[in-house]
């Protein structure tokens, strides 16, 4: 019997999960079936006539840092980045993080095949500011963001995205990298792991392909952007461990509100004094016109907060990223606290 088609494969999925999460579902698959329709594979792209030439020179650079991923890097050779959709907007979808109002602990949402996720995606920005609303009329923290990359782990040939052709070079072959990691090792319903793991093979990757290419002024630019985005996502994580010693206490609750308050009031100031250590870079100011809350530090700790520790044992097998994923498929199949101890320091 031959395989049913991606959009029909969506839908008998979506027939036997409906009764889990309904409407929810309902538009998730209805906006995975818009990024099939609009899929088109790279090298039709680059051979069509009416491509502009800046969309056609992005594409190449795409199809060559994906054909080193699976050569050099060890990453699945498949499908997935080999194809291109326009899906007309900035972003592919827009995610929404959300915590209790005195926790810094994210809520988590369960779901077939991703397991558990620390955020709840939604391909129409109005859905996700309504649902985050109705968290925040409830007495929670919620925040919303854009996603311009996006990944099924595989299950669907992902395309490469209009939302992300305005990204440089550097950021679109990391992004490859990172995304074709969750396909090498995910472990439901544990976003800290998966995050950090997939941010050290982007990093550790990323070097290698600007080494080959002997892109040495794109190296140091990419390193001074690290270097920045560390200091930023330090700052971030003070802030979440003050909150989280504060909200141990036992004082009032109007006290404890101040003093949240105060904390995060604290946290802008800290970053306009980092900020002025920048040379004029502002990249970050957007992040803070907005009223803050426990929910906007969620995605620093779960991207980054476990990424030295696999980045030592990168270093245990001497860079090697085969080895690395052999140990990492290994750590991945302990159990969640030991997993944390192995690679984050700490059991949670």
């Amino acid at each position: 019997m031959p395989a049913p088609c991606p959009a029909l494969r969506i839908a008998l999925t979506l027939l036997l999960l409906l009764p889990l999460s309904g409407c929810y579902l309902m538009q998730a698959a209805g906006g995975q079936m818009q990024i099939v329709s609009k899929r088109e594979p790279i090298t039709h792209v680059i051979q069509d006539p009416a491509t502009p030439d800046k969309l056609r020179g992005r594409l190449e650079y795409v199809a060559a840092a994906r054909d080193f991923a699976s050569r050099e890097l060890g990453l699945p050779d498949n499908d997935s980045y080999r194809s291109y959709a326009d899906l007309g907007r900035p972003y592919v979808v827009w995610n929404v993080f959300a915590t209790d109002e005195f926790s810094v602990a994210p809520r988590r949402w369960c779901f077939p095949i991703a397991g558990c996720v620390v955020y709840r995606g939604y391909f129409s920005e109005d859905s996700a500011q309504s649902y985050a609303r109705g968290i925040r009329i409830r007495g929670g923290d919620a925040m919303v963001g854009g996603v311009a990359a996006y990944s099924t782990l595989g299950h669907f040939r992902d395309p490469v995205l209009n939302t992300m052709m305005g990204w440089s070079d550097a950021q679109l072959a990391a992004t490859l990298f990172h995304e074709l990691a969750h396909q090498v090792v995910y472990v439901p319903g544990d976003s800290e792991f998966n995050e950090a793991f997939a941010t050290t093979v982007e990093e550790a990757g990323l070097e290698r392909w600007l080494t080959s290419n002997g892109r040495a002024q794109d190296m140091d630019g990419w390193h001074r952007q690290r270097e920045r985005q560390q200091q930023f996502i330090d700052l971030l994580l003070g802030a979440r461990e003050q909150l989280r010693e504060l909200y141990a206490t036992k004082i009032p609750i109007d006290d404890m509100r101040h003093r949240k308050q105060q904390i995060l009031g604290r946290l802008k100031f800290d970053y306009v004094q980092l900020r002025a250590q920048w040379n004029g870079f502002t990249g970050y100011d957007w992040w803070f016109d907005r009223a803050l809350g426990n929910a906007h530090l969620v995605s620093a700790a779960t991207y980054h907060g476990c990424v030295p520790g696999f980045q030592r044992v990168l270093a245990s097998v001497n860079g090697e990223l085969p080895k690395f994923y052999e140990e990492v498929r290994r750590i991945s199949k302990m159990p969640k606290q030991e997993r944390q101890r192995e690679v984050c320091g700490e059991a949670g």
